[in-house]
């Protein structure tokens, strides 16, 4: 494929030839015939979503969202839960106290006792059954219906949820997306052979480097613990879950006893506070982070987050200038799935956190196993494209999926341009 009259960062207006894969040749009026025409838009890297649950964010088609966002107070979560048919299961996702206070079995009970109702928190890590859903399952109908990382067992108990792998895929390209990196702590099986209709690429945490670590604060282990832990999965780097100030802490303290490695990275950084900071710096970490999270459940953090963790959140721009390697991830989906979005949220959060526009775009233009090292469109490099209407500057000014024209994945379009 031979693309001509695009934007290429550092060389200008040019051609660019595509072969095998991979970018072939670089420069102004390459010979041959012309397949896609720039039109003096800005060719980039494609992005790359570094933690990311796919699955999971398939299943929203069949899904009803019941977040803050999506209902309001106790009623519109009980309308939301009565939607369906009676009898019908009912999977419901998203869900934050916010909306209708703390859910348990009985509660459900008295919303929507006529069907087995599945409800979601948005964190991912709990789901609160009804009594018909329990009995559904040829589960006991007492105690409270909570299950807290249960994903695995829970699976087998419920009617097959229909996932629109290939609408995920479809839409992901639309807005320039050429990679995943999928961060489910315990990947079943099958879930390559599932996500094998999405055109773009794939990391799977726990088959792929690094290795998913996953914490809770109500079984951490002790830093000699995940220490020997780590130094078992040596030489494979980790990706550790730390959404909390102790589970940062102990990531840190186990790392320090058991070396690092190169592509070591924290997962969320939910909390970092200041004087940990230099810590990570020393030793080489990088940070997968979610900077539209503050944006986005602002309200949320500003009454259910501990007042000495708010300044530490989800940093950005304190990380970048100690000269710590920062990525992101959005998450989805327990955050928004488009990248321009958290791009734009990583300018405009108004906690001195705020990074400029193009260290935001560079979020998510580092490499799936090694977010720290930049992709840039040059010679020898994947045709793991993204093309846009405008040129970088005005693609800069908007942060918007709308500037996105045509994807490339290995050199083959995955959306038409238009």
């Amino acid at each position: 494929m031979l693309i001509r009259n695009v934007e290429v960062e550092g060389q200008g207006r040019v051609d660019v030839r595509v072969e095998g894969g991979s970018v072939t040749e670089i420069g102004e009026r390459l010979p041959g015939r012309a397949e896609l025409d720039g039109r003096g838009g800005a060719l980039l890297p494609g992005l790359h979503d570094h933690h990311i649950h796919l699955a999971a964010l398939a299943a929203e088609a069949a899904s009803v969202r019941v977040g803050p966002g999506d209902v309001r107070g106790r009623e519109g979560f009980a309308a939301a839960l009565r939607r369906g048919a009676p009898g019908r299961w009912v999977r419901a996702v998203g869900y934050h106290e916010s909306v209708a206070g703390e859910l348990d079995r009985k509660v459900l009970d008295g919303l929507a006792p006529d069907r087995p109702v599945r409800v979601q928190h948005r964190s991912g890590a709990l789901w609160v059954w009804n009594s018909a859903a329990l009995r559904a399952a040829g589960l006991a109908t007492k105690g409270d219906g909570l299950f807290w990382r249960e994903d695995e067992r829970l699976r087998d108990l419920v009617p097959p949820v229909r996932l629109d792998v290939e609408g995920l895929g479809r839409r992901a390209a639309a807005l320039g997306v050429t990679g995943f990196t999928n961060a489910d702590p315990q990947p079943g099986a099958g879930l390559v052979r599932l996500l094998s209709p999405l055109p773009q690429r794939l990391v799977v945490m726990g088959m792929d480097p690094p290795v998913k670590v996953l914490l809770d604060d109500t079984t951490l282990p002790t830093p000699g613990d995940l220490a020997a832990a780590v130094v078992r999965g040596r030489p494979r780097p980790v990706a550790v879950h730390c959404v909390t100030r102790v589970q940062l802490l102990v990531t840190l303290l186990a790392l320090d006893e058991a070396g690092p490695v190169a592509g070591d990275r924290i997962e969320h950084g939910s909390v970092i506070p200041a004087e940990t900071i230099p810590w990570i710096g020393r030793l080489g970490l990088t940070v997968v982070t979610q900077p539209h999270f503050p944006v986005e459940r602002g309200a949320a953090y500003a009454t259910d987050t501990d007042a000495d963790d708010r300044p530490h959140l989800y940093r950005c721009r304190s990380l970048a200038e100690a000269g710590i390697p920062v990525a992101a991830g959005t998450d989805a989906p327990y955050g928004t799935a488009d990248p321009w979005v958290v791009m734009r949220a990583a300018v405009e959060r108004g906690d001195g956190e705020a990074i400029g526009r193009r260290a935001a775009l560079a979020l998510f233009l580092g490499d799936p196993r090694h977010p720290s090292r930049a992709r840039k469109v040059r010679t020898g490099s994947a045709a793991d494209l993204c093309l846009l209407h405008v040129p970088l500057r005005e693609a800069l000014d908007a942060l918007s999926g709308e500037t996105v024209r045509a994807t490339l994945v290995g050199g083959r379009v995955v959306t038409p341009p238009e």
